[in-house]
């Protein structure tokens, strides 16, 4: 393996893994993974799980007559929140009992990641918890998310936090090997692909669903993950999280499926988070891409150059930059709201709208800006 011996790793950990009958938590495969970290830890690697499982472990603690209610989608919404709140403190505990040191349980939401503020706080929770030699454990706060609010799913969420960690190397674990050319459940011929220097269309193209019934994630969601951290210079693995060998060759240095090798120019740490983990509120869209080439071209944009602004966002909202024809140019934090930047973008005296923008130097704020010509499968 290309970086050894590493520092930090984060580990994301499946449902499938954690609750395989949806009957509670077991230690099925657990155990080997547990085994994996106390091993990188004796190594002086430090460690970060993310596991997902809080709903599947608290399934079982709510049965479901046919013809109930709880059958209704807004009521199976609730019921996922309820089993979620159950199976937590049945996933921590599961998770403790493999280990002779402490852990640390962390929740949270899409709204935690995208606040700067917060975000930080995590990161220095995260780096006093590894100073301390605590395990930090982290999972989505399913009880309180809402779609506003969720990643919704883990492994963007492992993608998240490894950059937010600094960490070198980020292991997905999976239900199968790794990346195939093509499925290969439904294909014989099919072939792992043990690394992937680039991430493009084709391979996105080779993603297919998940078979398990009880995770949320599939091959895509790991290729997302894989591209996230990969672009601020993380090695990412996609193994297979059911064989005890995929664990034994990490630690020798072997390969034991797919290796998404961390980009030559990672994006620094401010710019990866507003790339890659904060969601534009809002779009304006410009008259022509070739005036957006640049950061300072960006932060030059004019009031005459917008076309239209669609959404509701507040000043220092991010906001997606998008050219008349679709293309997808940057995210920025916006210096207007948008009902301020309509009125603006509005006015037929090019004079008067250029006044307003000039008092704020520029529709977006200079030092918020990435672009993202260069990167089409990020999130929109």
């Amino acid at each position: 393996m290309n970086k050894q011996p590493r520092q930090r790793i984060v580990l994301k950990v499946g449902s499938a893994l954690i609750a395989p009958d949806r009957q509670g938590c077991s230690s099925r495969y657990l155990l080997a993974i547990a085994q994996f970290i106390v091993r990188c830890r004796a190594k002086g690697i430090q460690t970060i799980l993310v596991s997902s499982g809080s709903i599947a472990a608290g399934a079982h603690r709510f049965p479901l007559k046919p013809g109930s209610e709880a059958n209704s989608p807004e009521a199976q919404v609730v019921l996922k929140k309820a089993m979620a709140a159950a199976g937590q403190t049945e996933m921590m505990a599961t998770w403790d009992k493999f280990f002779d040191f402490p852990t640390a349980q962390i929740l949270l939401t899409h709204g935690d990641l995208r606040d700067r503020e917060r975000y930080l706080s995590i990161r220095e929770t995260v780096f006093t918890l590894l100073d301390h030699d605590i395990l930090p454990i982290l999972n989505e706060n399913d009880t309180v998310t809402t779609d506003a609010l969720k990643v919704g799913d883990n492994d963007n969420l492992s993608a998240m936090v490894a950059a937010a960690a600094d960490a070198d190397t980020l292991v997905i674990c999976s239900d199968i090997d790794g990346l195939y050319n093509k499925n290969p459940h439904l294909h014989s011929d099919a072939e792992l692909l043990p690394e992937v220097n680039k991430i493009d269309a084709a391979i996105y193209a080779m993603a297919g669903g998940s078979h398990s019934d009880v995770g949320t994630g599939g091959m895509r969601t790991k290729i997302e993950a894989a591209e996230k951290a990969s672009s601020h210079g993380i090695d990412t693995y996609i193994v297979n999280g059911f064989k005890e060998e995929s664990f034994n060759a990490l630690l020798s240095g072997r390969n034991p499926g797919t290796l998404f090798r961390a980009s030559e120019t990672p994006l620094q740490e401010r710019m990866h988070w507003l790339t890659h983990t904060v969601r534009a509120q809002g779009e304006v869209i410009v008259a022509a891409d070739e005036v957006m080439d640049s950061a300072k071209n960006c932060a030059e944009l004019s009031s005459n150059e917008v076309l239209e602004v669609k959404g509701n966002f507040a000043a220092g909202d991010t906001i997606l930059l998008r050219s008349d024809d679709g293309t997808r140019l940057a995210k920025a934090r916006s210096n207007y709201s948008s009902s301020l930047l309509s009125f603006i973008a509005e006015q037929e005296d090019p004079e008067l709208a250029d006044s307003f923008t000039d008092s704020l130097g520029g529709i977006v704020s200079e030092k918020d800006i990435a672009l993202l010509s260069k990167t089409p499968q990020l999130e929109k």
